[in-house]
């Protein structure tokens, strides 16, 4: 059952796929079509999921699930890896590789390697100032509070 996301507890769990690419204003569109029907139909061992998505920057899907209503199983969460493997293919993304860095880069949305990003931090193009996408949050309140923020306060800490 989708729920908008705004309406969704702050203890929602979420689950963060970040692109490879910047989407355009038609693939955003298409893609909230297309996540907000998997959201619809989204379930746990039969029973409804309370669900909703956002599509952040034209770059990140976050999906999310009220767990004080039904908490998201192993074959819930399969199959939501599938839908998004199934998005990378009809969008030519990658969304599932984590061993990529996303940054902003002044009013730009920067993505790069783990390995260019750390090549990036000892050449000093980039500081521990610089805002990162902390993507290992895993609740809204996290996401409101910790998805954005300096490099030196997140795992990237180590580069600098």
């Amino acid at each position: 059952m989708y729920i908008p996301f705004e309406n969704m507890p702050l203890d929602s769990r979420i689950w963060i796929y970040q692109s490879n690419r910047k989407f355009s204003d038609d693939e955003v569109t298409e893609i909230t079509a297309l996540t907000k029907d998997f959201v619809e139909e989204w379930s746990a061992h039969g029973a409804s999921l309370e669900a909703s998505f956002d599509i952040r920057y034209s770059r990140f899907i976050i999906l999310a699930v009220n767990p004080d209503v039904q908490a998201a199983s192993g074959c819930s969460i399969d199959s939501s890896v599938q839908f998004i493997q199934q998005l990378e293919k009809k969008y030519d993304v990658d969304l599932l590789d984590k061993m990529n860095v996303t940054f902003k880069n002044g009013e730009f949305i920067a993505h790069k390697s783990l390995i260019d990003f750390k090549k990036m931090a000892k050449e000093k193009a980039v500081s521990g100032a610089t805002i990162v996408f902390n993507n290992l949050v895993n609740t809204i309140e996290e996401l409101n509070d910790s998805w954005e923020i300096p490099a030196e306060e997140s795992w990237h800490s180590r580069f600098f």
